[in-house]
């Protein structure tokens, strides 16, 4: 059974290549090794790289809480600096994503949302540097829900490791609650003057009996 199917095989070869069976396998023995011998140098040539860039990128670390910190302090986190973790905020909050540095880290298609408050561009999906902020006044329905989207799934995935400083600006009478100087002044001089009209009107009613009784004499 097996003589037979070999010299099935043998006439097949023969047939449809018009080369003999030893010039066939010899043929395809070739094309295999060198199909081996090319794998194996592209495939050394990435791993050795793979293994290149593991051996610079530090190991993950636990993520650091940072409390409250400022836009410009946030920006140190950009992973330009691997000995720093890598960081993005979202609506204020900050969240470790040093375990997506192939996305958000440098050469990563979301590089530049690293390092700061990137709500206003992952609501419109936009790569503009205008969008890259923390402000998200003025956007539509749908691009909050969007935005909100993008919360949840940090929020499931990251920890969270501080908040970015408020910015508004408040002033000096809202935050001490105490009155102005020129209040005060204003407030004494009012009382000064009523306390001048009032004693003018005790001269003169001191003055009056007396202009009186001259009179009568």
């Amino acid at each position: 059974m097996a003589l037979q199917l070999w010299e099935t095989l043998k006439d097949t070869i023969v047939a449809y290549t018009g080369l003999s069976p030893a010039t066939f396998f010899t043929l395809l023995a070739l094309f295999y090794a060198l199909y081996y011998v090319v794998s194996g140098l592209f495939g050394s040539s990435s791993d050795h790289h793979h293994l290149r860039m593991e051996d610079n990128m530090p190991p993950l670390r636990p993520p650091v809480q940072l409390g409250e910190i400022t836009t410009e302090e946030l920006r140190a986190y950009d992973g330009s600096d691997i000995q720093k973790p890598l960081l993005m905020a979202i609506k204020g909050q900050i969240y470790d994503v040093s375990q997506s540095r192939m996305f958000y880290g440098p050469g990563g298609p979301y590089a530049l949302f690293a390092g700061k408050d990137a709500s206003r561009a992952l609501a419109k999906m936009s790569f503009e540097d205008k969008d890259l902020t923390g402000d998200i006044s003025g956007l539509g329905p749908f691009e909050l829900e969007a935005l909100q989207d993008w919360e949840y799934k940090f929020m499931s995935k990251y920890v969270k490791v501080g908040t970015v400083k408020s910015t508004v600006p408040v002033t000096e009478a809202e935050s001490t609650g105490e009155p102005s100087e020129s209040t005060s002044r204003d407030v004494d001089a009012v009382k000064s003057t009523e306390d001048g009209s009032s004693e003018t009107t005790a001269v003169k009613s001191d003055e009056t009996p007396s202009n009186v009784d001259a009179d009568k004499e």
